[in-house]
């Protein structure tokens, strides 16, 4: 895997000083912002102060004066919602603990919490007066809906200011002066189900406030009198050859005087400089264009081109741009952005296939999910970044609860692939339900505004390579062909999807997806089927549900009694799951499963172990199911493991938990991930090779056996000297059926290169009895298991033992730790699912993130591996090793630190 050093450093350490979670700040008085700088300068608000409208209740003319006192306000950050705000200001204790968020969620005395406006009240500076020089107030998205006031006088309304996403820009030169000035805003609650917000479906309980705020924040622009908005770049790139791209470079010129101006533009793109005059009339908006044709530099030859993750390189280009009036720069603009093409089409079944400089990729990615409460946390996206690329996944999709810039900068830089739409369930979908209340007039300009919004902040990124504008159900025809007109008047240069289900729209054509599930319990098996959620097609969410985090997680966020219920009563509904009114609030056919499957639990611990057992193998086998396919008569194109991660600590749907702590289903997704992969799979039998990557492998050596329980070898076979094409499969061999297998054996599989070093290594457990799957009552989120595999023979496997040694290099700001696990020829058994943690002390908290080589890993006597994990220094601390097994006794050992060589020395 890739590390970028320095962004590595930047997360670990951040994360070490927020302990992973956003944090709550205590409330403390913001300064004024300083919007100094000069023209062409954009300032957040840096924090405000809130209250709750019944306890304010002067006009917005007094609340937005100097001379009101916002005395016994909350003070809190820039982008809070409510709630974010209140927890900020510790005004609720614990509300991810057990059920405490229901005492949030019902209304206080009053009932009057979050059913009524609140108010949002800031102060920024401004230097002296200047000729020509405009103030600007820029909301970034308002979840209602927000009155806008500044020094006592009202800017807009909240039907002006309306939605989540719509960016709204706003002259205030009038009403400012230099010195203080006041802004405050009247936001609106929300409802998802009547306005254009944001809602969370049954990923998660409803945030109590339906995050009613400036999510986005408000920036403060300083501008001459012609502004810049807007800059983008268009590349076109040749294909096959990538030799050349031709750059498409435009910019929106606004004269905001009421007189006419000649504009100057002149910037670099690419090393290649661009000038332009314009004559702009009184209040006139321009856009303005530099193509091949105008500049002939534009095209390039022999570009840097950006990949996706582990098939190249990422590099970005810069644009700047600025303007000048009467030869005094007036605003400036730029852009960072890919050359890369992106396009697809649909397979002859009707698959959606998507192609990154014409080659066809096999999209592997999850779903996103931020903060309940929409925190912003810069430290805690860049750790969940370095996952994503560690996990070996190439996509995220985002189904609404879109990101700011900072998210997709992350992804242009990682190689990570994003697939962005708009969400289901709620006032998004509402108009293509039937029964759905239609949209109205109102409805369709914050729409409108959204799409063209989103698609000005998205259209720079090269890792943005397409937008679903629908979710469950795609739009009905006037506003599906809104969204199309409104992205392409914005240049939307990269595929538009109707939907994430297998429909369509007239103008977007068949989606080319499918969304049938599952997402609850299925075993392994079921991935190879050639029926609904299978590894054929497109899928757009599918899991197979129940992610069960590791025993201290579970004990940070379940109450004793819940811990309890976790394994003994397991039909019951569970706060943590699911929303309460989810079909997925009770994990009943996860704990059936796992029962039936490795046998009843005897103990939380024992139920947690068996979990990370079972959630390892069948998210393995999920995205394996998804390789073997890639080149098959009915192939596979891409799937989406519903989730990626959760908004809150939660037992459905994430490969890491909400406390970053790598667990079962993580290192299955990382092992079946691995750029060159080395699979089992179970409808044929058939041994696979993957890769990744676009470099062919050459002289590869495959070892492959077959263990009964007891360690003896039932079947070995080596093959040597294997090719392997750059993104693509080989199956090498199958195992035939095998007489006197135990009832419960193992596949161990090996890949090396042609000089003999280790590239893949997989262990499988498996039965002799299969699961067998009863199709015929399927229904959207599970099919049923009439037979259950049987794994219990491995409770019975006599106590391993395993050796572990670990050694520890300070680099940078940065530690390495190596660990060696052995299990000795003398062992009286193998050590299956090996879990290694890094702990700060012999009883601290876990070292979180961080980012492991491989985990859970399964030896047999007399061998040996080594792992490595990267994690932000700690200091003069030395941390502790803390080894766990299925059938070996946890231990403890400390790590012996090394002095780094001089060429690794900071």
């Amino acid at each position: 895997m890739r590390i970028l050093a320095t962004s590595v450093l930047m997360i670990m350490l951040a994360l070490a000083a927020s302990a992973v979670a956003p944090s709550a700040r205590a409330g403390t008085a913001a300064a004024p912002t300083r919007a100094e700088g000069g023209a062409g300068s954009t300032i957040a608000v840096a924090g405000w102060q809130i209250q709750a409208s019944d306890k304010a209740q002067e006009s917005g003319a007094e609340i937005s004066s100097a001379a009101f006192s916002a005395q016994g306000w909350y003070p809190v950050s820039g982008r809070a919602t409510v709630m974010a705000g209140l927890l900020e200001n510790h005004t609720y204790k614990d509300v991810f603990y057990s059920d405490n968020l229901r005492a949030v969620q019902a209304p206080d005395a009053s009932g009057t919490v979050f059913v009524n406006p609140w108010w949002y009240r800031s102060e920024f500076t401004l230097p002296a007066a200047t000729h020509g020089r405009h103030t600007l107030l820029r909301s970034n998205g308002i979840i209602a809906s927000a009155d806008v006031w500044v020094n006592g006088h009202l800017v807009a309304d909240h039907a002006a200011v309306a939605g989540a996403y719509p960016v709204h820009e706003f002259d205030v030169t009038r009403w400012v002066h230099a010195g203080t000035n006041v802004v405050a805003l009247q936001v609106h609650p929300a409802d998802p189900r009547r306005s254009l917000s944001i809602g969370w479906v049954d990923w998660n309980p409803t945030p109590p406030d339906n995050n009613m705020g400036p999510w986005r924040g408000v920036d403060i622009v300083q501008s001459g009198p012609v502004q810049l908005r807007f800059a983008h770049v268009t590349p076109t790139l040749s294909l096959p050859d990538l030799a050349h791209a031709a750059l498409t470079v435009k910019v929106e010129a606004r004269n905001l005087d009421a007189v006419a101006h000649e504009a100057t533009i002149s910037g670099v793109v690419a090393g290649v400089s661009l000038h332009r005059t314009v004559h702009l009339a009184a209040g006139e908006t321009q856009t303005v264009a530099f193509t091949p044709k105008t500049d002939p530099a534009l095209d390039l030859d022999h570009p840097k081109v950006w990949w996706p993750a582990g098939m190249g390189a990422q590099p970005l280009y810069a644009l700047q741009l600025a303007a000048s009036v009467g030869g005094t720069m007036s605003d400036q603009a730029g852009a960072t952005f890919g050359i890369r093409s992106v396009s697809s089409r649909l397979t002859k079944q009707g698959y959606r296939q998507f192609l990154v400089n014409g080659m066809p990729i096999l999209i592997r990615g999850a779903g996103w999910a931020p903060d309940m409460f929409l925190r912003d946390d810069p430290a805690r996206m860049e750790a969940e970044f370095s996952y994503v690329r560690n996990l070996g996944l190439n996509t995220i999709r985002s189904e609404g609860k879109l990101e700011n810039a900072r998210f997709y900068e992350l992804a242009d830089r990682d190689g990570i692939m994003i697939l962005a739409g708009w969400e289901c369930c709620d006032k998004w979908e509402s108009a293509a339900k039937t029964g759905g209340a239609p949209w109205d007039a109102a409805d369709l300009k914050v729409a409108q505004a959204s799409m063209a919004s989103e698609a000005r902040l998205l259209r720079n990124h090269p890792s943005v390579i397409g937008f679903l504008i629908g979710s469950d159900n795609p739009p009905p025809p006037p506003i599906a062909k809104m969204y199309v007109d409104t992205l392409r008047a914005e240049d939307w240069a990269r595929p538009i999807i109707a939907v994430a289900t297998d429909k369509g729209t007239a103008e977007t054509g068949l989606s080319g997806m499918k969304m049938t599930g599952p997402y609850a319990w299925v075993p392994p098996s079921y991935w190879y089927a050639d029926q609904l959620g299978g590894a054929f097609g497109f899928n757009s969410e599918t899991s197979a549900g129940a992610d069960i985090p590791r025993l201290e997680d579970l004990a940070r966020m379940l109450s004793p009694q819940e811990q309890e219920a976790l394994w003994k009563h397991p039909e019951l509904r569970q706060f943590h799951a699911a929303a309460d009114w989810s079909t997925f609030a009770s994990i009943a056919p996860f704990a059936t499963a796992l029962a039936r499957r490795y046998g009843a639990p005897k103990s939380l611990a024992d139920y947690v172990a068996k979990a990370q057992l079972e959630n390892y193998d069948n998210v393995r086998a999920q995205f394996e199911a998804f390789n073997a396919h890639r080149d098959a008569a009915n192939p596979s194109t891409g799937v989406i493991y519903w989730m990626l991660n959760n908004a809150w600590p939660s037992l459905h749907w994430h490969l890491y938990d909400y406390y970053m702590n790598p667990a079962g289903a993580y290192f299955g997704a990382k092992k079946a991930n691995e750029p060159v992969h080395i699979q089992y799979s179970y409808d044929t039998r058939a041994v696979v090779l993957v890769n990744q990557t676009l470099t062919a492998e050459h002289g590869l050596q495959a070892r492959i056996r077959v263990r009964n329980l007891d360690g003896s070898v039932r079947y070995e076979q080596r093959v040597q000297d294997l090719d392997l094409a750059g993104n693509g499969t080989r199956q090498v061999a199958t195992l035939p059926a095998l007489a006197g297998l135990s009832p419960t054996y193992f596949v161990e599989l090996e890949l090396a290169s042609a000089d003999a070093r280790p590239i893949s290594r997989n262990v499988y457990w498996l039965s002799t009895q299969a699961d067998t799957l009863d199709w015929v009552h399927s229904n959207w989120y599970l099919t049923p298991v009439t037979h259950y595999a049987d794994l219990t023979a491995l409770q019975s496997l006599p106590t391993a033992t395993a050796e572990v040694r670990a050694t520890l290099q300070h680099e940078g700001t940065q530690d390495a730790v190596s660990v060696t696990l052995t299990v000795p020829p003398s062992s009286k058994a193998m050590a299956l699912f090996q879990h290694v943690s890094i702990k700060r002390s012999a009883d601290g908290e876990p070292v979180l993130p961080i980012l492991w080589s491989d985990n859970d890993v399964t030896l047999w006597p007399g061998e040996s591996i080594t792992l490595t994990a990267r994690y932000a220094r700690l200091g003069t601390a030395t941390p502790v090793i803390e080894m766990s097994g299925w059938n070996a006794p946890a231990r403890s050992v400390p790590v012996v630190l090394q002095h780094a060589s001089p060429e690794q020395s900071p």
